[in-house]
Order: C-alpha cells, then sequence, then structure tokens
C-alpha cells in the first residue's frame, strides 16, 4: 500500500516534473499578518460567532480540501510560489504552480488542470500543462495536444491531485471574531497557532526553520468546508515540493474554493 509519504512524492513528482504556472503570487498581495500568538487569549465578538459546532475548536481541516468531498459539486484553484535559492549559495531556487480542480460527488468525476513554471536542480526557466480526468473507474491524462488513457484500477494518477496532498491543513484552529462573505459564500475567519499548521510537501532538516509571517483561514460552516486559506512562509534549509537540494526563501500558498454545492458537468477531454 502506498505510504502517506509517497503519495506525496508521486503527486509532487508529477507536477514538478512538468515545472510552472501562469500567474506568479507576490508577498504583497497576501492579508495582513495575523496574531497567531493571540490565538489563547483572543475573544472573538458574539456577534461574529460563527454557529456550531464552528463556535469552538475546529479539528477537521488536517487536509485543507477535505470538506469538499461531501458536497455535491465544487471547484477550487489552489497556487504555490516558491521563491529563494538553493541552502548555502547564490542560485536561485524557484518554482510556482496553479492547480485548478472540479469535483462532482454525483458522477465520481474529477478534472485537473495543471500549470508549472519554474528554475529548478540548475535548468533553465520552463513552462508546461496538463489536463487529467477521472470519470468514475476511468482516466485520461492531455498533455501536449495527445491523450492517454490510463489504467482504470490506477490510484494516484494526475486526476487524483488533491490540494490536502500538497499543503496540507490545519489540526485545530479556532474563531477570531470576523465575518465575511467571499466566494459567495458567508464565510467566518478563524486562526490557529503555528504548530497546528500542516505542511506535508515542505520537510524540515538539519537547523532549518519554517515560520508563518502571514496567513487567512475563511471557513463556511454551512458547507463544512474551507473557503480560503492564503499563507506566507519563510523557510531555511528546507526539502521545498520535492526540490532535491536544501531551499532558503518564501513558499506563498493561495486557496480558493468556489461553487460550493452547485453540480459540475465533466466530460472526457477533447481528443480521447
Amino acid at each position: 500500500m502506498t505510504t502517506p509519504r509517497r503519495t506525496v512524492l508521486i503527486l509532487m513528482g508529477v507536477l514538478l516534473a512538468l515545472a510552472g504556472c501562469r500567474e506568479r503570487l507576490a508577498p504583497d498581495a497576501l492579508p495582513t499578518a495575523a496574531d497567531v500568538n493571540a490565538l489563547a487569549t483572543a475573544l472573538p465578538l458574539t456577534q461574529n460567532a460563527p454557529p456550531p459546532p464552528y463556535d469552538g475548536a475546529i479539528t477537521r481541516f488536517a487536509s485543507i480540501d477535505s470538506g469538499l468531498s461531501a458536497l455535491s459539486g465544487a471547484r477550487y484553484v489552489l497556487q504555490v510560489d516558491v521563491q529563494g535559492v538553493f541552502s548555502g549559495t547564490t542560485q536561485p531556487a524557484q518554482a510556482n504552480a496553479r492547480i485548478e480542480v472540479e469535483a462532482d460527488l454525483i458522477s465520481s468525476a474529477r478534472r485537473v488542470l495543471v500549470s508549472t513554471e519554474g528554475s529548478l536542480i540548475g535548468q533553465a526557466e520552463g513552462s508546461a500543462s496538463y489536463e487529467a480526468v477521472r470519470l468514475g473507474p476511468d482516466a485520461f491524462l492531455v498533455r501536449d495536444g495527445a491523450c492517454t488513457p490510463l489504467p482504470g484500477a490506477a490510484l494516484n494518477t494526475p486526476a487524483d491531485l488533491n490540494a490536502g496532498a500538497l499543503i496540507g491543513g490545519i489540526t485545530q484552529a479556532a474563531p477570531a471574531g470576523r465575518q465575511a462573505t467571499l466566494n459567495g459564500e458567508p464565510v467566518y475567519a478563524f486562526q490557529f497557532a503555528p504548530d497546528a499548521l500542516v505542511l506535508p510537501a515542505i520537510q524540515p532538516g538539519d537547523d532549518s526553520r519554517v515560520s508563518i509571517d502571514s496567513y487567512e483561514l475563511w471557513v463556511a460552516p454551512s458547507r463544512d468546508a474551507v473557503v480560503r486559506f492564503y499563507a506566507n512562509l519563510s523557510v531555511e534549509n528546507a526539502v521545498v515540493f520535492s526540490i532535491p537540494r536544501p531551499v532558503s526563501g518564501q513558499v506563498l500558498v493561495r486557496y480558493d474554493a468556489y461553487a460550493l454545492g452547485q453540480p459540475v458537468n465533466i466530460t472526457v477531454p477533447f481528443g480521447c
């Protein structure tokens, strides 16, 4: 059976082997830094408290997209940007990706669009993209205009790529006393301690450090789902997204979910 660590490596190997993204994130595009140290004493305003059971600590989003699996349909966009250098050198270590996922629970269908760009392991900067579709037991991969049917019993195919395997999630969070409407959903802000952040694709090494510079976590209680998760991380001497050499710099993450509970029409890709 494939181990969780191996699953992450398989998925990231597919992602990084393609190399790139259409738009890059910038640090100033991320929200104001949240005061994670205030978690133990923060008291949300009564009028901004989410409904039960979200009015207390929540522990169900260790995989950031876990709530979507119970909805009839959903779409999310994940953007990741790594900007830094290989530790101990001045050699740039850059990679960024945009991943769009559509899922339909009724028909057991998924559609994944990936575009990547980067300069990795000393290679020249390049870009690539693919489309992967799963329709029940059947899966298809379209790359460079060619369609490849995948074995029906295959697991961890590009069509199964998911946000939780890439960016993890939060093991425990508490209401932060703010509410808003984001991506068409009424949402509430949550806060968490640094050690509650799960980062499966960032592996600390000797003398390494991973810190949270800023973040936002917004949950839609009516959907039991995370609608937005943004994070700006600083890393030192860490293995990031399977890049084989330790990296020092920034990792920027932006996750947004849309059309929650809405049916999605997913068909066999064109040319397959």
